[in-house]
């Protein structure tokens, strides 16, 4: 179990009255990521709304702004305990199996075009044995064949223009790994947290992008750019591509610096806390998902 510290200060200033923000800044309640304590602080009172989407556990932010410069400052402390398995011992799903929230996540998206991988994914993936060896022989492809380099990518950047490029930032390895997993009919979403453990060469702490694969039951964890130890990743959202998951979606015209992200790892005597390292094993911090159910209905 690690217990994780962390906080988000983001700066808004209008250049024309009215903004309306969705922000995707909280910690998500998961089976085994348990908010110990958190906080909201705002430059002025807001009517505020927050609602959790029921699969994911994600939870959006809502507020409307008029006039005045909005200073947002959300912290949370939360204990992370993951499942930790045998990546020997870890089937892929077929298809026919999946459960029904799991299927969204085999088909193309907008950033993860899938349908335009299947000859490279066949070829370099296709005959080895199914599982999660399998998984990770993607993420390790990618890490391999994808330069990490800051301000190579814009907004709109794609797999397929990743796999063209050969460089990119942690959203742009997520995409290629979603895509080539789908290709090969394996469920695979984009999920966002914090890069604990990133080398500080690399740029301040910051949002980080990484992936989790529907296996035997479960959404485990891959990080396919590297930067940063999946042990210590706090789980914010999850969606299809980074369309789905911004820390902020703002409708109207203003300006902000980039955001501003501290995160630490607690210890103490006595407790079962301890610092995040890299393993061998596999992670998850979601419950076990039962197999579809199926309705057989007779002619």
């Amino acid at each position: 179990m690690v217990r994780i510290q962390f906080a988000i200060d983001l700066n808004y200033t209008l250049n024309f009255p009215g903004a309306d923000f969705v922000f995707n800044i909280h910690a998500a309640h998961t089976a085994r990521q348990r908010i110990v304590s958190e906080s909201l602080q705002l430059s002025q009172p807001l009517l505020t709304t927050i609602q959790i989407e029921p699969q994911t556990c994600a939870r959006f932010l809502r507020l409307s702004v008029e006039r005045e410069p909005l200073q947002l400052s959300y912290q949370a402390t939360l204990d992370i305990d993951q499942h930790i398995g045998d990546p020997d011992k870890i089937p892929e799903t077929p298809v026919a199996r999946l459960p029904l929230s799991a299927l969204t996540y085999i088909y193309p998206s907008r950033y993860c075009q899938s349908d335009r991988l299947a000859l490279l994914a066949m070829k370099e993936f296709g005959n080895l044995p199914k599982g999660y060896r399998r998984v990770e022989a993607i993420c390790k492809w990618v890490n391999q064949h994808v330069a990490f380099r800051s301000a190579t990518s814009s907004s709109t950047t794609s797999a397929i223009d990743t796999l063209t490029d050969r460089v990119g930032v942690c959203r742009d390895f997520a995409h290629l790994m979603i895509a080539i997993c789908r290709a090969l009919s394996i469920p695979a979403r984009f999920t966002t947290g914090i890069d604990y453990g990133a080398d500080p060469a690399l740029g301040p702490t910051d949002f980080h992008a990484y992936v989790e694969v529907f296996l035997d039951h479960r959404w485990y964890i891959f990080d396919p750019s590297g930067t940063a130890i999946p042990m210590g990743f706090v789980r914010i959202g999850t969606g299809r591509d980074a369309a789905d998951v911004s820390y902020a979606t703002i409708f109207g015209s203003v300006n902000s610096p980039p955001p501003v992200i501290s995160i630490t790892a607690l210890t103490e005597v006595g407790q079962p806390w301890e610092i995040p390292r890299h393993r061998p094993e596999a992670l998850s911090t979601d419950a076990s998902v039962d197999h579809a159910a199926a309705t057989v209905l007779k002619p």
